[in-house]
């Protein structure tokens, strides 16, 4: 299973984009971030630097 970040809890910082691996994770138009759940490695990488713990599998 895929990881996912939780919008309501992203504050849009960008730190799990740069961390991934597979570039599964890109900004959306409201400034959120998404995973492609394709792309995701489901390594855990995002989710250990997430200063919000948005991110969960």
């Amino acid at each position: 299973m895929a990881y996912s970040i939780n919008k309501d809890d992203c504050i849009g910082c960008g730190t799990c984009e740069g961390e991934c691996p597979s570039g599964a994770i890109s900004v959306g138009e409201d400034g959120k971030y998404l995973i492609d759940p394709e792309q995701c490695l489901d390594c855990g990488a995002c989710a250990s630097v997430c200063p919000v713990d948005a991110i969960k599998e």
